[in-house]
């Protein structure tokens, strides 16, 4: 079948099996085509919790399709490739978070929402790049400790002096590979171009910034703005897609490295075998089985990051 086809029988097959997609901005362009809602991590938990279907397909990467079985216990959620993990989220877990928390039982503890259900339990509210600060500020808490990104971390805690944040050594391998070197660079390639970066990467690349954003923040700065050409200081997507969205500029990724291949393992076929498993026709599925107790405890802190950063 042709990518066309593919997607026209997606778009058939997902009607008649009742699914909505769900698909991160870090997807490759024909699967952003095909889905019902796309965004970053924290637009796509709101979507998840109100979708009317009753399958999800999450197009992304495992603590994604866990946050929309949270948030959408009675349906059923499917993982597109299974084989689709996050390096971040792995990197901590509850035992060692609940061994900090021992020490200073004074620190609230603030989770980036890129972590396994397992160690949401422990942890008191969950953020993405696009709502920390809101949220950090809106804590009663002055006493933080943040977890896993210190990248991330680092940019909170800048941006909120106010707040005592404690940081753990974690963090995105795709983001923190970006040098200051790579920026420069890129700068000198593209001297009329403005850097817009992710709060991922390390500090000393953020501070190079012209604009310093979630994904769609960057995404949302780059469409509105007057100026004509961006760095891209995220996935590499992102600049595709910003030059399908916005053809009269121009967007260069800040380094040809900057790829998430958790990601990309995701194709056109992945989706269509999951509907098939999902129709009956043959296929092959994986879907996301949580306990309710698992649930219950993780969904706190997602929920409080709805609350707060609503």
């Amino acid at each position: 079948m042709t990518v066309r086809e593919l997607q026209d029988n997606i778009l058939r097959l997902k009607k008649e099996t009742n699914t909505a997609i769900l698909a991160h901005c870090y997807q490759a362009r024909e699967i952003v085509e095909i889905a019902d809602f796309t965004g970053d991590s924290y637009k796509l938990s709101v979507d998840a919790k109100s979708v009317p279907q009753e399958n999800i397909i999450f197009c992304g990467v495992h603590f994604m399709a866990e946050t929309a079985k949270m948030l959408s216990p009675q349906k059923h959620v499917y993982l597109s490739n299974r084989h689709a993990g996050c390096p971040m989220a792995e990197q901590m877990d509850a035992e060692l978070i609940s061994a900090v928390k021992a020490s200073e039982p004074d620190r609230t503890v603030v989770a980036y929402i890129n972590t396994t259900a397992s160690l949401k339990t422990v942890c008191d509210v969950c953020v993405t790049s696009s709502s920390a600060l809101k949220i950090v500020r809106a804590l009663d808490s002055d006493k933080l400790l943040f977890i896993p990104d210190c990248n991330l971390g680092d940019y909170v805690k800048r941006q909120c002096p106010e707040k005592d944040i404690k940081l753990l050594n974690g963090g995105c391998p795709t983001h923190a590979r970006v040098t200051v070197k790579e920026v420069e660079a890129a700068k000198a390639e593209h001297p009329e171009a403005l850097f817009l970066v992710h709060p991922e990467c390390q500090p000393a690349v953020v501070a190079l910034a012209d604009y310093v954003g979630s994904t769609t923040g960057i995404m949302d700065f780059a469409k509105k703005s007057e100026a004509k050409e961006f760095i891209i200081g995220t996935e590499t997507s992102i600049a595709e897609h910003l030059q399908y969205d916005c053809p009269d500029k121009k967007f260069y990724p800040v380094t040809k490295d900057i790829v998430c291949h958790n990601m990309k393992l995701t194709t056109l076929p992945d989706i269509y075998n999951t509907l098939l498993a999902i129709s009956g026709q043959g296929g092959e599925a994986f879907e996301i089985e949580m306990d309710g107790e698992l649930i219950s405890k993780a969904r706190k802190c997602i929920d409080e990051m709805i609350r707060l950063g609503g």
